[in-house]
């Protein structure tokens, strides 16, 4: 507990545009090796890069999405190192003037918010893939990913903890989805995180030295990754050993970290400005219709649906978790009346986050791919309101609808689900069940108030779970007083 660890993020995201960065060859993932890499992308001579003008309204409508400042005008640089899948011999960057500057992600983490600032985001291209697995003794390069545009968000060293740390990368990671600039798909390396990681000594204001774990591509792996990392470096110093500065890989199989390569600085890649590309200049206009054209964002939307709705924190945290899932929320709720509104977005509220999502989360899909739409949720919803299901049956009623294409209504009269709600007949189950458990009976009369649900229980399981549960706790107390 006398450490402190101190972790600062590096996210690529990788810009979903129909075409590269500085050419037009295709983004598409999965095609043969170097099927999508045109003349630019190899490097040929002559060549000259275009600039792509949707990524840098990605870009733009990231920095207006974190309150960040966007540099109106921007340059590209050339970052100079050697490596068999970068044909050129430098990477297209941006360095002294980036499209964006500063910015904030804020998240939860356990019951605390927290702040993080972003240095800045940054436009550039991928470089290719290198392939080991396929040949002996030497490898291939697939240059299909070379020109891929990102955005390279950078954070401030503001995080202390591994779970600071993922809360930020899956905060984040909702963000770029939610405003259409990122599909997400870390699998395919389209969202992949760099975590810089140092330790110090509680107290101590002096940061130590950073080793940076590059390309983890889950969130599982990168609270591994900095486990691992801050247990390495606190066991090293505790040693009488210096960190040194230096680019580490995370084994997923081991859980260790092991050494890239020597860290580089800055200068170490000798930048400079890129002659071939005129400066980024984004103007009024584009900048006004950019903003615009950004959808209500999570935070504006949490605070309308507690505020309008009167739903809790961890409701409304759920509900805006992605844009698909609020998108479903809201299209659920539009079936209902306005003087309903409120026990109907608590119910809707409840049934996606307790069913719907362990549904989804089983089959791997998200609110987009759910096969119940928002329509039938609301009709079932609308069945338990007004008393003809009991919450019991409605969860069979649910398991109907995921597996098969009926309706609420078809399946309630086939099924014969329908809630028992006639307090003559309910009166008679209830009658019965005194008659059957004496012992329950003196146990209420007593005072035990458990034993009266032990009673519902019976009345609910004699009927078959149609009995609506207000009525029979009614009549039992009725009758027992």
């Amino acid at each position: 507990m006398e450490w402190e660890i101190v972790i600062g993020i590096e996210t690529h995201v990788q810009l979903s545009t129909e075409s590269k960065i500085f050419s037009g060859a295709s983004t598409d993932f999965g095609a043969m090796p170097n099927a999508h890499a045109c003349e630019v992308d190899l490097a040929l001579p002559g060549v000259l890069p275009v600039l792509n003008k949707d990524a840098v309204e990605k870009a733009i409508r990231f920095g207006v999405a974190t309150q960040a400042t966007i540099n109106q005008r921007s340059i590209f640089a050339r970052k100079n190192y050697f490596y068999p899948d970068l044909p050129k011999g430098y990477q297209i960057s941006q360095m002294e003037i980036p499209v964006v500057e500063g910015g904030t992600i804020k998240f939860h983490v356990a019951e605390s918010e927290k702040t993080v600032n972003l240095t800045r985001a940054h436009l550039e291209e991928d470089a290719g893939k290198s392939l080991h697995e396929d040949f002996i003794d030497m490898s291939g390069i697939d240059l299909n990913r070379a020109g891929t545009p990102l955005l390279e968000i950078v954070s401030e060293p503001e995080m202390r903890s591994s779970d600071e740390a993922v809360e930020y990368a899956k905060t984040l990671h909702s963000l770029v989805r939610w405003i259409g600039i990122c599909d997400g798909n870390m699998q395919e390396g389209n969202f992949r995180c760099d975590a810089n990681v140092s330790v110090r000594r509680k107290g101590d204001k002096t940061l130590g030295t950073r080793r940076e774990i590059k390309n983890l591509n889950s969130f599982k792996f990168l609270q591994q990754a900095i486990e691992y990392e801050a247990r390495w470096q606190i066991e090293q110093i505790e040693d009488g050993l210096a960190i040194v500065q230096a680019t580490v890989l995370f084994d997923p199989d081991s859980g260790e970290t092991r050494l890239m390569r020597t860290k580089e600085d800055a200068h170490d890649y000798r930048y400079f400005p890129d002659p071939d590309l005129l400066p980024l200049v984004i103007d009024d206009d584009w900048l006004k219709t950019t903003r615009a054209s950004l959808p209500e964002l999570p935070k504006s939307k949490a605070r309308r649906y507690q505020d309008d709705l009167e739903l809790s924190g961890p409701d409304v945290a759920s509900l805006v978790s992605s844009l698909e899932a609020a998108t479903y929320f809201e299209a659920t709720l539009n079936h209902f009346d306005v003087s309903g509104i409120k026990p109907a977005a608590k119910s809707i509220a409840n049934w996606m986050n307790g069913e719907l999502t362990a549904s989804l989360n089983r089959s791997q899909k998200d609110f987009s791919q759910c096969p119940i739409a928002p329509e039938t949720l609301s009709v079932l919803i609308k069945r338990v309101l007004d008393n003809t299901l009991s919450t019991k049956l409605a969860r069979l009623v649910f398991e109907e609808l995921w597996s098969g294409d009926s309706t609420v209504d078809d399946i309630i009269l086939k099924k014969g689900f329908k809630q028992m709600s006639d307090s003559g007949e309910i009166e008679s189950f209830v009658s019965q069940v005194i008659e059957q458990h004496p012992q329950q009976v003196a146990d209420f009369k007593a005072g035990k108030e458990k034993a009266l649900n032990s009673l519902v229980g019976q009345v609910m399981k004699l009927t078959k779970g149609k009995a609506n549960p207000t009525q029979v706790n009614e009549i039992l107390k009725s009758k027992l007083s």
